[in-house]
């Protein structure tokens, strides 16, 4: 079985567009640069069909904002 290199993503701001996103290193938690701050989802043990394949999902747990 491979690992998987992208995810889907769950959750968060509702124009947040980028749903499939190439994850690294796969199984932990993911922070994207959004906004002007950080969006952070975390694995869980479910899947996603997609057409780039079977994705684990990751779900959406907090915002940090980034310091000017």
């Amino acid at each position: 079985m491979s690992i998987a290199t992208k995810a889907v993503l769950e959750g968060g701001p509702e124009d947040l567009t980028d749903r499939v996103v190439p994850i690294t290193p796969p199984g932990f938690e993911l922070k994207l640069p959004f906004r002007g701050g950080y969006e952070h989802f975390k694995v869980t043990p479910r899947y996603q069909e997609t057409p780039e394949g079977r994705l684990p999902v990751y779900e959406w747990i907090s915002r940090t904002e980034v310091a000017e």
